[in-house]
């Protein structure tokens, strides 16, 4: 029994099959929309009743951090599950979804440089260019961290239009460190362990993230190349469906690294911010604290889709039906990209001294 989905056949059904595709845009359209919205609006919920007094312009900060993050786990996601799919016997490598890299360097290198904006006036939103000093980015480390950045956007887009995309991976990688550095200064006890936190925490979220966004792609890739066959041809169609659902179970075992990986770089982080005391407090009573808070139950509701995903892999007779919370856990997992733009823009619960 052959594991794809039957389609219409006939001309006439060509139109009322374009309908579910058109659903599953507009309803993608919104998620994005939803996704978009949480960084402008989570700072007045977030800060209410806790005193605290956040930087002026935090939504646009927390916006232009939340696409960052996303330019960087599109392109990584793509090397990523490139490489695990020419792992995979008999997958049909051929047949690749487009790039989406290009498109992701473009939109980080405009978040990067707006970022870069706001450190050259001061950590203030700019309203005239004559309010920024660029030049003063090359003296300070902030400065310099943006301009990085700005430069490894910039190159990682040159690379992707190359003959070797592959060669992504080094200013990506530059990206990572760059948000690591950045998200612990000098002053912070322990900058050193704190910036190898964040750096692993980043990566393995970038490639979890965009791994399975792009993976789930080339399942979607695969699956139609394999219905453009013949019936002469039809063992090629199953051998696609298998190597998909091979391709599917591959990447979940590395997800399962990820995820621990993940849970013990954020735990050990939130811990060296808000000591275990003062945890339970501070998840409620301050605006960094209620954003964790949020961004941990979704990451709980990711882990939960993952599990379901896996069961469906290893229990059910399509195996390619874990494509149903593989899907899920793609938007829950852009959520958790929205809130970590905004959890970076808010104060810290604790200042360094």
């Amino acid at each position: 029994m052959t594991l794809i989905r039957p389609t219409a056949e006939t001309a006439g059904a060509s139109a009322p099959a374009r309908r579910p595709v058109a659903g599953r845009a507009a309803a993608l359209l919104v998620l994005v929309a939803v996704a978009a919205l949480i960084p402008l609006l989570g700072p007045r919920p977030a800060l209410d009743g806790t005193g605290e007094a956040a930087a002026p312009g935090v939504g646009g900060i927390a916006l232009l951090r939340a696409v960052l993050f996303t330019a960087l786990c599109v392109p990584a996601g793509e090397l990523f599950a490139a490489r695990l799919a020419r792992r995979v016997p008999g997958a049909p490598l051929e047949y690749a979804p487009r790039s989406w890299a290009p498109h992701a360097a473009v939109a980080g290198f405009v978040a990067a440089l707006g970022l870069a904006s706001v450190v050259a006036t001061g950590n203030l939103l700019p309203h005239h260019l004559s309010d920024m000093d660029v030049g003063g980015l090359y003296q300070t480390r902030d400065g310099k961290l943006a301009l990085l950045e700005v430069n490894a956007f910039l190159a990682a887009g040159l690379c992707a239009f190359s003959r070797r995309p592959a060669a992504q991976a080094w200013p990506l990688a530059a990206v990572a460190l760059a948000e690591a550095l950045r998200a612990h200064p000098a002053p912070e006890h322990g900058p050193l362990v704190g910036s190898g936190l964040t750096l692993v925490h980043v990566t393995c979220a970038a490639l979890w993230t965009g791994g399975l966004l792009h993976v789930l792609r080339m399942l979607r890739t695969w699956r139609a190349s394999s219905k453009a066959e013949t019936a002469e041809r039809a063992e090629t169609a199953v051998s696609a469906d298998a190597a998909g659902a091979a391709l599917l179970g591959l990447y979940a075992r590395v997800a399962a690294v990820l995820f621990a990986a993940l849970t013990a770089t954020g735990v050990w982080s939130a811990l060296r911010r808000m000591p275990p005391g003062t945890v339970l407090d501070q998840l409620t009573a301050t605006s960094y604290g209620r954003t964790l808070l949020a961004k941990l139950v979704l990451v709980a509701a990711v882990a939960v889709l993952a599990l379901l995903a896996r069961l469906r892999l290893r229990r059910a007779a399509d195996r390619l039906s874990a494509c149903v919370p593989a899907r899920a856990e793609v938007v829950a997992l852009g959520l958790v990209v929205a809130v970590s733009g905004l959890l970076t823009a808010l104060p810290l619960p604790i200042r360094w001294s």
